[in-house]
């Protein structure tokens, strides 16, 4: 199983997935082999607990170490909003995350880790977040890449993704922003750069939603830097807690992290911010211009809707959301231009302060999804993680560029593809030499047809001669023979019609061996030509033609030759 999330915009059954897919009663350890997961966000391993401890799975987990440590606190924190904060029911507790994540078996990129005797994985580096992971996951002679979440261009503090030509049946790749190319990530830095400036540079707040890890470092870093160069004073703070433990691990996993970042770790941590503070949640209250990160990323829930409600009266004050808000969420709301939304308890906030969106997103956009096709070189592809128009769109790029087959299937529908399994055969080595003292030699990057015997015994299959395959075997060959029968005119007897026809053929065919048999009959190579029966007709004869397969070519030249008559008077 690939990823096990959540979905954030429902807070009923939906946001769970629904496993009756994999059966309708008990538990789902006797159906799968293992769980991926692909990296630490929520929408990619939400529902780990509630899979592993309430529906019941008691298989290895496979994660990289970075998303094994950070998991558990985003679940945790997660749990803390949903439970205690809006007491909800039916949903995991923190001793379900400690038993779930006791199951997770840690795995190192490029390792390959055999699951069983069938089934082997391997990850590759996938940039996004600290620790995502594209899998390769090969079951006998097919195989398949899922993505998860990835990023083709490095980043303040990520590399790019990559892997290898791994061709495989079916690459499964995310598709947000399957419709987007983005602009130069230098024009998007001094944009908002230049937007928090100028709500500050007025006396306004500005709100930025984050989800603790990823963008939250990016930006931290890039406004970082600038009020460093620019010598501002107004606050920015981070709202706490969970971002104290994401910068540990960033040291801590500093392998994970771009060149540039691992050069300078020598003589400062960029993660220990000087401009940087933390958050208390009565600043929010404070007079003047301020910046704050606050989680969760879509204004859903947490400190950024309670700080998000505090200014959102005010026109001075701006929210720049940086990344993808799924429906039903209060950023995907105020994005698309609601200025009116209703809030818990029947109440209308109206909102008045700026609102900008700004892609800081760490997906790959459609050049890079392009891309990674054009590294793995799959046979087919199937679209996940989008929207339905603008996968659309890609698929019909993607089977142009490549030639390709694209899926995009709808929650719940099966996809089923053909795959072309390579079998290994033994062969001997008398048939090899037997076929290259035939002809030139092979060409090593052609296929080439072997004709042979195939010998399956024991599960192992071996292409012999078909002499060696009867010795083996102790089996006799069979001989087929084929017979036509052509019709003549001719008024010699018999006899006289088939010396007749050995006459003919010798004058032809020059370079064959004929021969006149004691019987009468005519034989070519291995063709035997003889008379049937006497028919009531004197004048017409009915020749039998007869070959062994071998000899197809030359039969049927001969029966053609036949049909066109005899010459007239042969002397």
């Amino acid at each position: 199983m690939l990823d096990c999330g959540m979905h954030m915009g429902y807070n009923d059954d939906r946001r769970f997935p629904d496993f009756s897919y994999i059966t309708q009663n008990g538990r789902l350890t006797e159906f799968l082999d293992c769980i991926i997961i692909s990296h630490f966000h929520l929408d990619h391993c939400g529902a780990l607990p509630y899979m592993t401890e309430m529906v019941g799975y008691d298989g290895p987990i496979y994660m990289t170490h970075p998303t094994k440590a950070i998991c558990p606190i985003l679940l945790e924190d997660y749990r803390k909003i949903t439970v205690d904060k809006k007491g909800e029911t039916n949903f995991f507790t923190s001793q379900m995350i400690k038993d779930c994540m006791k199951k997770v078996v840690a795995v190192n990129l490029h390792q390959t880790v055999q699951v069983d005797d069938e089934l082997e994985i391997k990850a590759y580096y996938a940039g996004h977040v600290l620790g995502a992971a594209m899998f390769f996951i090969k079951a006998g002679s097919e195989s398949v890449v899922y993505t998860g979440d990835y990023n083709m261009t490095p980043d303040r503090h990520l590399g790019a993704a990559w892997i290898d030509k791994c061709r495989p049946d079916i690459l499964i790749t995310e598709s947000t922003y399957a419709t987007t190319i983005r602009d130069s990530k230098r024009c998007r830095e001094r944009d908002f750069l230049k937007k928090v400036h100028e709500t500050i540079e007025n006396g306004g707040k500005v709100l930025i939603p984050v989800f603790a890890l990823g963008r939250a470092q990016e930006l931290c870093i890039l406004l970082e830097t600038f009020w460093e160069r620019m010598n501002l004073k107004a606050p920015i703070y981070f709202s706490m807690g969970l971002t104290e433990k994401a910068n540990h691990y960033y040291k801590l996993f500093i392998t994970w992290t771009n060149q540039k970042i691992r050069k300078t770790f020598v003589q400062r941590n960029m993660f220990e911010f000087k401009h940087i503070k933390a958050f208390d949640r009565s600043y929010a209250d404070n007079p003047g211009p301020m910046v704050v990160f606050a989680t969760p990323g879509m204004l859903h829930a947490g400190q950024s809707l309670q700080i998000f409600k505090k200014w959102a009266g005010n026109e001075k004050n701006m929210v720049i959301v940086p990344g993808y808000c799924v429906q039903g969420t209060v950023g995907h709301k105020i994005l698309n231009g609601t200025r009116k939304l209703e809030m818990e308890g029947r109440q209308t906030l109206e909102v008045k302060m700026q609102v900008e969106y700004m892609s800081f997103s760490a997906h790959a956009d459609a050049k890079g999804i392009m891309e990674l096709i054009r590294q793995a070189e799959p046979r087919n592809v199937l679209l996940v993680h989008g929207e339905a128009k603008k996968m659309a769109f890609l698929k019909q790029k993607i089977e142009q560029e490549f030639s390709i087959s694209c899926h995009m299937p709808a929650n719940g529908e099966t996809v089923t593809l053909v795959t072309n399994p390579n079998i290994p055969v033994d062969i001997s080595l008398g048939l090899l030499k037997r076929e290259v003292s035939l002809g030139p030699l092979p060409d090593p990057k052609k296929p080439k047809v072997m004709h042979g015997t195939l010998i399956i015994k024991e599960g192992s299959l071996r292409l012999v001669s078909p002499e060696q395959a009867l010795k083996e075997l102790g089996l006799t060959e069979h001989h087929l023979r084929f017979t036509c029968s052509v019709t003549i005119q001719d008024s010699h007897k018999d006899q006289e019609t088939l010396n007749r026809i050995y006459s003919h053929l010798k004058s032809i065919l020059k370079d064959y061996s004929i021969q006149h048999l004691p019987d009468g009959s005519v034989m070519v190579e291995s063709i035997l030509i003889k008379i049937s029966a006497p028919s009531e007709d004197q004048g017409t004869k009915v020749i039998l033609v007869s070959w062994s397969y071998q000899d197809e070519e030359l039969g049927s030249y001969l029966t053609t030759l036949l049909r066109k008559g005899l010459p007239q008077s042969t002397t």
